[in-house]
């Protein structure tokens, strides 16, 4: 696979057309069903690439980090084109292969580093009394302040010096077009298992959600005796109920 640099970058390369790429990448499926090879193309359904909070929010965290603007654009033609003939989301690793202009695809591999614990330990504390169960995590309804703080350079998202990339085409740019296709194609899987986000950043999910109700209740304890206006103060309980 080639290793990707900075260099090289005025070197332009003829873009293939839609049907060039539809047809094979057609091919490349009947061939892989040939060897019984299991192939998890991604499907982009209209002009919209991600929909859920936690696709768009992946779209929104590249998109402020990235320095090709032109690449990422091709990536998402690609995407959309249908040349990401394959991805599987791993703990801290993406796989994929990109239908481009030669018969075989593309090999794709991004890794990402795990979320540093101390990290993590603090975007639990802070969620602790706001975010109450894994349903509301999952669909991105949860405070709007949060959400910043997801994508802030300390959240959940990685930054670039946590994201490292390769491809086995000759373009020798940092990031090119294949890669980009399969980075959007992440926000993909994202639309369809949110899940898939925590797998790829090496965090158990059970464990964030349990951790924040934990650290929701202590809080909870922690300001039980202390004075709030909210507290109703009345001395006649009994004669409110009716109690003798």
């Amino acid at each position: 696979m080639a290793r990707k640099t900075y260099y090289d970058t005025e070197t332009v390369f003829e873009q293939p057309s839609e049907e060039l790429l539809q047809s094979g990448a057609r091919e490349t499926a009947r061939r892989a069903r040939a060897r019984g090879q299991v192939l998890e193309p991604v499907v982009v359904r209209g002009r919209i690439i991600a929909h859920s909070w936690w696709g768009r929010a992946w779209c929104e965290n590249l998109e402020r980090y990235a320095d090709y603007e032109s690449r990422l654009e091709r990536g998402k033609r690609y995407l959309r084109t249908g040349a990401v003939v394959d991805l599987k989301i791993l703990p801290g690793k993406v796989t994929a292969k990109v239908q481009g202009r030669r018969k075989n695809p593309y090999k794709v591999e991004i890794r990402i580093s795990p979320v540093n614990e101390e990290r993590l330990d603090r975007i639990m504390e802070m969620c602790g009394s706001r975010i109450g169960d894994l349903d509301r995590l999952l669909k991105g309804d949860f405070p709007e302040e949060f959400k910043g703080s997801f994508l802030g350079e300390e959240g959940l998202f990685p930054t670039p010096r946590e994201i490292a990339f390769g491809c086995s085409c000759p373009d020798w740019a940092l990031m090119c077009k294949h890669v980009a296709a399969v980075l959007y194609g992440i926000a993909v899987r994202f639309d369809e298992d949110p899940l898939l986000f925590f797998r790829l950043r090496g965090i158990d999910v059970d464990r964030f959600v349990t951790v924040t109700l934990q650290n929701s209740a202590e809080q909870m304890l922690a300001n039980a005796d202390v004075d709030s206006p909210r507290i109703l103060r009345f001395d006649g309980w009994e004669g409110l109920f009716g109690i003798l």
